[in-house]
């Protein structure tokens, strides 16, 4: 069973770290098969700043999904819709874990009022988002650590 829960700074100082290994390994061995090695490394840095990770995911306060108490998820949607995070774990893609954390930004998301979600999502993330209702709004060209990195800008307009 998937359980999705809210992050904690105060109490889940471990899941930094694990949220950081679980997004460094899905860019490096998922978004590996549509991004060059150069692409994907300067993506997933090889050296982890834990105090700008710990910062940034304090201030995205994301959504984490769990089996088993195991960490296989996490995805972030800000007041204005913007979905800035969407990871699933390598090992539970296909299981339904993207499925329970985009519904779970749903529901977060008709409390908050959004009344559109958007997102800069990868090439191998598009048709997922495709699937839950996003549409095109433009393709664009990112630089990342000195690589440019092909990504989407989707919406959902609600």
């Amino acid at each position: 069973m998937i359980k999705v829960r809210e992050f904690n700074a105060q109490s889940s100082s471990s899941d930094i770290d694990e949220l950081w290994t679980l997004k460094f390994n899905t860019i490096r061995k998922v978004n590996c098969r549509d991004y060059t090695q150069a692409q994907v490394k300067a993506w997933a840095p090889d050296r982890f700043d834990r105090e700008s990770w710990l910062k940034r995911v304090s201030e995205m306060a994301p959504l984490i999904a769990e089996v088993d108490g195991v960490v296989v998820g996490f995805a972030d949607l800000q007041v204005d819709g913007y979905i800035d995070h969407f990871f699933c774990h390598l090992d539970y893609q296909g299981r339904g874990v993207g499925k329970t954390l985009m519904k779970a930004l749903m529901e977060k998301g008709v409390r908050l009022g959004v009344p559109r979600y958007y997102s800069h999502v990868s090439i191998t993330a598009r048709p997922f988002f495709e699937h839950f209702g996003f549409t095109l709004v433009k393709q664009q060209s990112v630089e990342v650590r000195g690589e440019a990195l092909t990504n989407y800008v989707l919406e959902k307009i609600v």
